[in-house]
């Protein structure tokens, strides 16, 4: 299989699961008390902590192996101050999608991440991204169908078709950093680190908030899983 290809395939297959997270939340008649409570922000947590995992395993390492240090810090603050005015729209608006915002910002540079590797040699970075990417949009793709379903204007019928389109930014964003960002190792470094600092804001100002239930230990011990599972992930490919 060519490098080519191989991004392609990857990067499909991670994007797939965005819509696969949202037929799941589409599901209400099993139990939809219980998914309203507890389960949702369990996977809400768990979402979490599959993007902190991203953030420290990484977006961070890779991101600053091409910068100095001070470059590096800029990128991340500037990704954070970025998506703070981000939401900060979105709140004025009463546009609540904190959870769609933070997929796409990690699936986007991730996916040209993970393009570049393959560009470059790296077959094991670009792995692990794929399995990270495709851990976070399970999860956020669920988080996010919910978010819209129950406060968005967009008509229910087209979120998931929405969903679907979605899926093609993966490849998209893998073949322009095979062909691409590939030639600029220190610009992917920058797109990284800006991810991250934006992730890092939505995280604590977005998602972590919404894990927490008074009385429920489970959404927090989901965030800890999340991220286990991006750990295992780094430890058997790398």
């Amino acid at each position: 299989m060519t490098g080519v290809l191989e991004v392609i395939v990857l990067t499909t297959l991670a994007g797939v699961t965005i819509p696969v997270g949202g037929f799941l939340a589409r599901i209400e008649h099993i139990h939809p008390q219980w998914l309203d409570d507890e389960f949702r922000h369990s996977v809400i947590a768990f979402g979490g902590g599959v993007l902190l995992a991203a953030v420290a395993l990484v977006l961070v390492p890779e991101g600053i192996a091409e910068l100095p240090p001070w470059i590096a810090s800029l990128a991340i603050l500037s990704g954070g101050i970025c998506f703070m005015f981000t939401d900060i729209y979105l709140a004025k608006h009463r546009s609540s999608a904190a959870q769609l915002l933070a997929m796409l910002l990690d699936f986007v540079p991730e996916s040209m991440a993970l393009g570049a590797s393959f560009a470059n040699n790296s077959q094991s970075v670009g792995l692990l991204l794929a399995i990270l990417i495709g851990l976070q949009n399970l999860p956020e793709g669920f988080n996010a169908y919910r978010e819209l379903d129950s406060s968005s204007t967009m008509k229910k019928s087209a979120i998931l078709p929405g969903f679907c389109l979605l899926v093609l930014l993966g490849p998209l964003s893998g073949l322009t950093g095979y062909y691409l960002l590939a030639l600029f190792p220190r610009l992917v470094g920058l797109i990284m680190l800006f991810a991250a600092g934006g992730i890092l804001y939505l995280t604590f100002q977005d998602i972590a908030p919404q894990a927490q239930i008074k009385q429920r230990w489970a959404p927090s011990l989901g965030a800890v899983v999340g991220f286990v599972f991006g750990l295992i992930a780094q430890m058997v490919i790398a």
